[in-house]
């Protein structure tokens, strides 16, 4: 289980990222764009993935990590289950919807050889 602190503390370990109110929601951004955002009333995630990356995550199991239902969903935004989900699987989620969301300094501070590839 990932409680806000956890969440929170591992979002603002990120480059320039901050924390802001979005709705009835918290948003975590990085050059006032949201590559995560907290429901607290759901205890539930939602994030910034790339496409082929929303499939990656999902398929690790799709009751805990999954699009969502709607155009937002195919835009790659993402939920994630806070109460079911592993703090590395988390960890490693969260890190690449900074790096989908963060320019491209800022993403090769958390993955440096990613450019490379």
């Amino acid at each position: 289980m990932i409680s806000i602190d956890t969440f929170r503390k591992l979002a603002l370990s990120f480059p320039e990222a901050t924390e802001e109110p979005h709705f009835e929601k918290t948003s975590f951004r990085v050059k006032k764009k949201i590559f995560a955002t907290f429901d607290e009333a759901n205890n539930r995630a939602c994030i910034k993935l790339s496409e082929i990356d929303q499939h990656v995550f999902a398929s690790a199991d799709k009751t805990i990590i999954y699009p969502v239902d709607n155009k937002w969903g195919k835009q790659g935004w993402t939920l994630i289950e806070l109460q079911r989900i592993g703090k590395e699987l988390f960890k490693d989620a969260l890190t690449t919807a900074y790096c989908e969301v963060a320019p491209k300094k800022l993403a090769e501070q958390i993955r440096p050889n990613e450019s490379e590839q």
